[in-house]
């Protein structure tokens, strides 16, 4: 079995609809996970309204990858997405699979 890592991404709800046709285009992702989430922080740049709040509206994506399809996923995301409030992390997945046939 290849080695599997978690992609997670943080987006501006702005560019959800643009993130979701890219990831149901490509045909080597099998699917993929999205929820609203808020962000805290002074990561990017906020609203006078936001930094009162003391956060900010985001999606996150979760997409479970191979490593091949890992690099070639984040160089699709840096050309579609070059923008600096676009976040990512990669972390290894120890397991993963169904818990029924």
């Amino acid at each position: 079995m290849d080695a599997e890592y978690l992609l997670r991404i943080n987006i501006p709800p702005g560019l959800e609809e643009d993130m979701v046709d890219l990831l149901l285009a490509s045909g080597e992702i099998r699917g993929y996970q999205s929820y609203p989430t808020r962000g805290h922080g002074s990561v990017g740049a906020m609203t006078i309204a936001e930094q009162v709040a003391g956060r900010r509206d985001r999606v996150q994506f979760e997409i479970v990858l191979d490593a091949a399809l890992l690099q070639s996923t984040l160089a699709v995301l840096k050309e579609a997405f070059p923008v600096r409030d676009v976040i990512y992390w990669v972390l290894p997945v120890v397991q993963s699979g169904r818990l029924s046939d």
